[in-house]
């Protein structure tokens, strides 16, 4: 990558310049996962083996690349979040800078790093990697243990560390911290095939196994997180005790919950109440989602995990009762999850406010990860439905197009003075708790991985993303080619190339906005009729095919060569709430394919929060490359609407941005749900 102090941490310099003087070792082979003895049905196609050449993904994995993993390393330098590792280590004088869960943002930057390094081999990167790496293993303990919070500042104890180790798990974020890091390690180490992060991570472990367990300490973390690095080191080590861990800490909860109780006033008291970790009761008889949103999906997540590789059916069927619940009464028509700013948290069922919704970055992140999930352990289409998304619209809108800019919340609409990024209106450069931009920097380059999976003879095409693949489908090595102008466009060509002619199943998705479905609930639908179905043919000719969950099942011979069309009609769709949903009652929103639309002050004549829709209105669909690097936005005529909520007479050309674009053209209101007429 092009170097420049301006965009790239010192210390990235100095990189090249080791790796002038041959200072970086020979990668060596690439690890391979060990055979599991349970796993999930399904089995995704590892995002190495997918290359993306997609108008739509591909600009936004260059830019992670080149822009946004530089900056977040450098602000983790500038606000001294690398430089507490190195104090906790020895190799520097200081006392600990930030907040407790600091270290994150350093291991899941790694992790992002780790993914580009995967496709996009980059020497003097890999040298900066292992300068951080060393500082972070220097700062490791004998035993195990690490956290900086409480280390690089001996003598002095951070607000929410505890007097003594593990002494405030709710709050105190160690075993977060520590999830992370093993996750960072697994990534870097199957990018380099070095060990140096991840014997760092597996000595934290093998003390964490040591340390916690039914006949040992009794406890379970705040912050959910850790359950899903053991996971990911047991696949990496094929170590059990890990998976029994991570299960171990899920059962805990709601199970003997002893709380500090802290003072009303304090910023810690929102851990006074058990809902807030979700440890109000056993994951397993949980049926509502309730309290800190990303948390929750986390949570989540790690129950898939362990259901799949441990057998749990209780912990299967408490997350399809949780499913139900999110995606029935508390997600966003973006995919964005969590309504209220106090606690970061889920509000009621049905509360899902506008102006003031939270729907943080991570949470949508998060509800990637968990839907993601789901279908791997069921093979049913709706949940790539809910994560495709929140990946185009919840996620997305969380970072700039330029990359160097980030959203911690989403809300729907903007009064043009609401400030829900610390003390700016927009898109912040960096935040005091910086979890976002990491967070975004380690999901963007893994997209590819979420494009196909495989189960037995059966080959799942699950996103619609220009590029080629590689895999192994019922015995026959496949290679798989999409091109593709999605989501801008409804057409899509999937060619086969089988190292052999032979037979297996494609299974296509069919989305749900293309069968009339906004999400696989009722708390949305369109108001609009149903557009042409979607057609599949295969060689120019028309397929027969059987719908099994969502997907059009095609099983051929297939030879090289073969060619499936998909064609999705893209009209724009009005979508209405479920009546439950008061802050949207009386309004719609606008789709098209995959993307929400939002209408922005700057191109509606300076106001949007008082326009009004006619359901007899045209609504058109126009690209425009002049505008927000290239989009296809919505035009039509809209009214207006006084204070007292007459519809005035008179029209004025209306035009809507797809929401993940928002917020790049000054300051200004901004509306996803329009007043209906």
């Amino acid at each position: 990558m092009a170097i420049s102090k301006r965009s790239v941490p010192f210390l990235l310099v100095l990189g090249a310049v080791l790796l002038a003087a041959g200072a970086v070792p020979a990668a060596q082979e690439k690890p391979r996962e060990l055979g599991l003895s349970r796993d999930y049905p399904i089995r995704p196609v590892l995002f190495t083996e997918v290359k993306i050449a997609d108008e739509f993904w591909t600009p936004r994995l260059d830019t992670n690349r080149r822009t946004s993993i530089p900056i977040i390393f450098l602000k983790c330098e500038q606000t001294g979040r690398i430089d507490n590792f190195a104090i906790a280590g020895g190799l520097m004088e200081g006392n600990f800078k930030g907040e407790r869960y600091n270290d994150t943002d350093v291991y899941k930057t790694i992790e992002g790093a780790s993914y580009s390094l995967s496709v996009h081999p980059d020497p003097a990167l890999e040298v900066y990697l292992d300068s951080v790496i060393a500082k972070i293993a220097a700062a490791q303990e004998p035993d195990g243990y690490l956290y900086t919070p409480r280390t690089a500042s001996l003598g002095f104890v951070q607000p929410g560390t505890g007097p003594e180790r593990w002494s405030e798990l709710a709050v105190s974020h160690e075993l977060y911290n520590m999830g992370h890091l093993m996750e960072g390690a697994v990534a870097h180490f199957r990018a380099t095939g070095r060990r140096t992060l991840l014997d760092v991570a597996v000595r934290c472990a093998n003390f964490l196994a040591a340390t916690f367990g039914p006949d040992k300490l009794h406890g379970f973390p705040g912050h959910q997180e850790v359950e899903l690095g053991l996971v990911k080191l047991y696949r990496v080590t094929g170590d059990v005790k890990y998976l029994n861990l991570a299960k171990y800490f899920l059962d805990q909860r709601g199970h003997d919950v002893k709380l500090t109780q802290y003072p009303a006033g304090s910023r810690f008291a929102i851990y006074n109440q058990p809902e807030q970790i979700q440890a109000h009761k056993p994951i397993a008889e949980q049926d509502e989602a309730v309290g800190h949103a990303v948390r929750f999906t986390y949570m989540a997540a790690a129950m898939a995990d362990v259901a799949a590789m441990a057998g749990s059916e209780d912990y299967i069927k408490a997350g399809q009762r949780l499913w139900e619940n999110v995606v029935g009464k508390k997600m966003y028509l973006t995919g964005g999850l969590g309504a209220r700013h106090d606690r970061e948290r889920f509000g009621d069922n049905y509360e899902l406010p506008n102006l003031t919704a939270y729907a943080e970055t991570c949470a949508s992140i998060g509800n990637v990860f968990w839907n993601h999930r789901l279908f791997l352990l069921t093979g049913d289409s709706k949940y790539i439905d809910v994560m495709e998304r929140t990946m185009y619209n919840g996620v997305l809108a969380g970072v700039a197009l330029s990359g160097d800019k980030f959203f911690y919340a989403n809300p729907l609409e903007s009064d043009g003075q609401f400030k829900f990024n610390q003390d700016q209106w927009g898109r912040a450069p960096w935040f005091e708790t910086a979890c976002c931009p990491g967070n975004l920097a380690r999901f963007i380059p893994s997209v590819p991985g979420y494009v196909y999976a495989v189960a037995g003879d059966a080959l799942y095409v699950n996103l619609f993303i220009a590029g080629e693949g590689k895999m192994t489908v019922g015995g026959h090595a496949v290679a798989v080619r999409q091109e593709t102008h999605y989501p801008w466009e409804g057409a899509v060509r999937i060619v086969l190339e089988p190292e052999r002619e032979g037979r297996f199943a494609v299974l296509v998705r069919i989305p749900g906005w293309a069968r009339n479905e906004v999400v696989p609930t009722d708390l949305y639908r369109f108001l609009d009729p149903a557009p042409q179905p979607a057609t599949i043919t295969v060689n120019g000719e028309e397929a027969k095919y059987s719908l099994e969950k969502g997907y059009a099942r095609l099983e051929h011979n297939w030879r090289k060569g073969d060619a499936i069309e998909l064609t999705l009609p893209m009209p724009v769709r009005r979508v209405v709430a479920d009546e439950a949903v008061k802050d949207d009652a009386g309004k719609i929103a606008l789709e098209r394919g995959p993307l929400v639309y939002c209408a922005e002050a700057v191109d509606n004549g300076g106001r949007v929060l008082n326009l009004v829709l006619a359901d007899t209105e045209e609504l058109r669909s126009e690209w425009r490359g002049d505008l927000l690097k290239g989009i296809t936005a919505v035009t039509g005529q809209a009214f207006g609407r006084d204070v007292a909520g007459k519809v005035t007479e008179a029209t004025q050309p209306f035009l809507a941005v797809p929401y993940f674009a928002w917020a790049h053209r000054g300051q200004g209101e901004m509306a996803v749900w329009l007043w209906r007429k």
